[in-house]
């Protein structure tokens, strides 16, 4: 599609699944199904877009909508709350007549709609292309834009990697302004930012995520680009496929420079959620949710072909890199044991997608593939067929506990009833069903990430 051509006049992002809620809730002494495991003391928390009022469907792309947070309290074997919020960005503050929230923008974006992460006893709202992360109390009502103590210079991203042995956050992120660099951030266990460096690229590349090892920072350079063109004649979301672009992952040192990058080509393709990456003698591991192209076709989603599992593999010594594809089931936000980022794992999972026609992929699954590493084996775990699955985040039953002693969470949208519910899988056997639903007052609609969040001892 081009800047002149015809708008389409429906648009499934605000529609079904991905409706938008008009209201604020707050609901209290949540009905469980089952029974909540007493160890599960914390916030489960999820972002995603959320537009106020009427929208344009012809212009709407589900990246640009107001972020809304939803939580979901337990402790002592309860659900004792939920509540959604709106994160205050100035257009929301302007829709609900409110004073604007404090706090600096950058670049003129603040729409935080992705992420939602604990840090430094906090949490942050986050999300990419430049916005600050926005602080939220511990029931969601937006404290500020912060720029961590005036430690961050420009914008941040949607998805820091917690390094597990120093508990550093490393995170990568752009801005269409800044058209030729990509931003390395390292943000401390205090919360401020420590190590922040521009390293080159060619263009204005949308990278959505990155990865870390142990020791090394893993940048993604693929071509989905800023378009002036596109940007000018109006377009909410100006970025798109480009097929002069190429496509290459850069390695550096963690904490490194960008004289130390080094660059491997790789087939054109677009990934936005690495699923782990680690380190084997000079070589990295990297394995990534592949999708042969985007926003090119589809310039309102991500729908333009069958994303799935892929690992790639890039010798230091020979600068060669491997690629192959370990599944082709159609899968998205894929989840590792978060002691275990940047480390060998075993068990990896991800959500999987619906697809039709044409290779139409929908984000509405209604399953999670679990991915053994050690056997080479996988399982799918049915929600049921008329319920949407979110993305799985895993919650150890201890510091120590083992990959597969605790317990999956996600967000469950019943088709039928219209109605969410918080699932609770047993990591030990995910397969027989869930060891307990909390019921939601409402629906949540299908949006993008979120994280338990443990209550601090």
């Amino acid at each position: 599609m081009t800047a002149t051509e015809p708008h389409p006049t429906t648009n499934r992002y605000l529609s079904g699944p991905y409706a938008p809620l008009d209201a604020e809730l707050d609901a209290f002494d949540l009905p469980v199904t089952g029974t909540l495991p007493p160890e599960l003391d914390g916030r489960y928390l999820r972002n995603g877009p959320n537009p106020i009022g009427e929208t344009d469907p012809a212009t709407y792309h589900w990246f640009t909508g107001e972020g809304m947070v939803h939580g979901i309290r337990l402790r002592d074997g309860k659900a004792e709350w939920y509540r959604n919020r709106w994160v205050r960005s100035t257009s929301a503050s302007e829709a609900f007549g409110e004073a604007p929230a404090p706090g600096e923008r950058y670049g003129g974006f603040d729409i935080a709609n992705t992420n939602v992460i604990g840090l430094a006893g906090r949490t942050f709202a986050i999300v990419e292309a430049g916005a600050r992360p926005v602080e939220l109390s511990d029931e969601l009502e937006t404290i500020c834009h912060s720029d961590f103590a005036g430690t961050l210079p420009h914008g941040f991203s949607a998805h820091p990697k917690v390094h597990p042995g120093t508990g550093e956050l490393h995170t990568v992120g752009y801005h269409w302004a800044r058209p030729n660099v990509l931003e390395y951030t390292v943000v401390g266990t205090d919360g401020r930012v420590n190590h922040c460096v521009d390293v080159p690229v060619p263009g204005g590349p949308m990278t959505h995520d990155c990865s870390i090892t142990d020791t090394t920072l893993a940048l993604y350079d693929l071509p989905v680009t800023f378009n002036l063109e596109l940007a000018m004649a109006g377009t909410r979301f100006p970025y798109v496929w480009d097929d002069e672009y190429g496509a290459r992952i850069g390695l550096m040192p963690l904490a490194g420079s960008p004289t130390d990058v080094q660059w491997f080509d790789i087939e054109p393709c677009y990934v936005f959620h690495p699923l782990n990456a680690h380190d084997v003698g000079d070589t990295v591991v990297i394995d990534v949710i592949r999708h042969p192209r985007m926003f090119d076709r589809s310039r309102l989603g991500p729908n333009d072909g069958i994303p799935s599992l892929w690992r790639w593999t890039f010798d230091r010594l020979t600068g060669r890199a491997k690629e192959e594809q370990l599944d082709d089931r159609a899968v998205e936000f894929p989840r590792v044991d978060e002691r275990l980022v940047g480390r060998p794992h075993r068990y990896g999972w991800a959500t999987g997608l619906a697809v039709g026609a044409d290779d139409d992929v929908d984000f509405p699954g209604s399953s999670m593939v679990r991915y053994d590493s050690v056997t080479g084996t996988s399982e799918e775990i049915s929600f049921g067929p008329t319920r949407s699955a979110g993305e799985v985040v895993f919650v150890p039953r201890s510091g120590s506990a083992a990959e597969d002693d605790g317990w999956y969470l996600t967000l469950v949208l019943d088709g039928d009833t219209e109605r969410s519910e918080l699932v609770v899988l047993d990591a030990s056997a995910p397969t027989e069903g869930p060891v307990a639903r909390v019921h939601l007052p409402t629906r949540v609609p299908l949006g993008f990430h979120g994280n338990w969040v443990p209550t601090l001892s």
